[in-house]
């Protein structure tokens, strides 16, 4: 499977994915929307192709992640909502720091602890126009421990994401894999 990835930041879930012990997919570009976007040293680093795209120009990003002939296209950390995700050619899944569908968007970790919930965690799933509504593919539980902090809990939710995300990435190109041998 061949996987297109969208960063803002740092680019440790990009990373991540690029380490995975048994991926069944390849990275062959990633995407960033930033100037001091980390992630594209983590890409020169393992080779991947990367380009700035401004947010905005959603069109110019279609047209790219199409001529890369990805199969699958990952939002990993990437801060920008997409205005219309169902024009991309193929699905586009997101990362997000809760357990959805509660506390979608910004803050997530934080409305977990101001609401005294006794876990949170993260989820994969898939993009659609509404921001964190698409269908979920899989959660990773978190306890919220007594003396959390965002920081703690945070730290503890992002070693779930790497966990996670990797993984339903391989579930993923597995399913590929199967329709591709039954189609044939």
């Amino acid at each position: 499977m061949r996987i297109g990835v969208m960063c803002s930041g740092e680019g440790t879930n990009f990373e991540n994915i690029l380490r995975y012990p048994q991926q069944k997919h390849e990275v062959v570009l990633m995407i960033h929307n930033t100037k001091q976007c980390g992630a594209k040293k983590r890409a020169a680093k393992f080779g991947v192709p990367h380009v700035r795209v401004p947010h905005k120009d959603e069109d110019h990003m279609m047209q790219l992640f199409k001529a890369w002939r990805v199969d699958l296209i990952v939002l990993a950390g990437y801060m920008r909502v997409l205005k219309k995700p169902s024009e991309f050619h193929c699905p586009i899944i997101n990362v997000h720091p809760s357990l959805l569908p509660k506390y979608k968007g910004l803050h997530a970790v934080e409305q977990a602890l101001e609401s005294g919930d006794k876990e949170s965690g993260c989820t994969v799933h898939y993009v659609n126009e509404e921001l964190d509504g698409g269908a979920i593919i899989e959660q990773s539980r978190v306890p919220i421990c007594p003396g959390d902090t965002v920081e703690t809990l945070q730290h503890r939710i992002q070693r779930a994401e790497y966990h996670l995300l990797p993984l339903v990435i391989n579930d993923l190109a597995n399913e590929q894999a199967q329709t591709k041998c039954m189609v044939v």
